[in-house]
């Protein structure tokens, strides 16, 4: 075997390895039924932020979600809430309660979850945060569309949706 075809085997042996790690990374989707919204690679304890305004009490809430530790869902962390008289529920044993001015936090919350899934409502503006940039989903899609968050490695997002088709 030549110098040269040695060479090119090496090439296309190191841009394989270099390939199955890029795909085998884990991302952070954010799909409908019909297509995928966003996509970022991601890590383990990476924070996504679900903002939206409450449907009964038309006040802000945020919810922060972690990437567990095997990347392949979510921690719930914690929420942020206002409320005026009605209250939101919450058991005490779910977490730490605190009033911090006009918001209620619970944190420490710890439930997990394998996917996260969320539906666009009427003056719900829901936006996720992702790295301090905001995503309007609502901006995206229409009123009652489901909106699916999930880990998975790339390679395995997209085969999950080709044996679905």
């Amino acid at each position: 075997m030549k110098l040269k075809d040695k060479k090119l085997i090496v090439i296309v042996v190191i841009l394989c390895i270099f390939f199955c790690y890029l795909l085998s990374r884990p991302y952070l989707f954010v799909c409908t039924d019909a297509n995928t919204l966003l996509a970022f690679p991601t890590q383990k304890e990476d924070v996504i932020s679900i903002w939206f305004v409450h449907s009964v009490q038309k006040t802000p809430v945020l919810e922060n979600l972690a990437v567990n530790k095997s990347c392949d869902g979510f921690t719930l962390q914690s929420t942020k809430y206002q409320s005026f008289g009605v209250g939101l529920p919450f058991l005490p044993d779910e977490g730490e309660f605190k009033q911090v001015g006009k918001y209620f936090i619970l944190d420490n919350i710890n439930r997990r979850f394998k996917t996260v899934d969320l539906r666009t409502g009427l003056g719900t503006e829901l936006t996720l945060i992702y790295h301090e940039k905001k995503y309007p989903i609502y901006h995206e899609l229409p009123l009652g569309c489901k909106v699916e968050l999930k880990v998975l490695p790339y390679y395995r997002y997209y085969l999950d949706r080709l044996i679905n088709l």
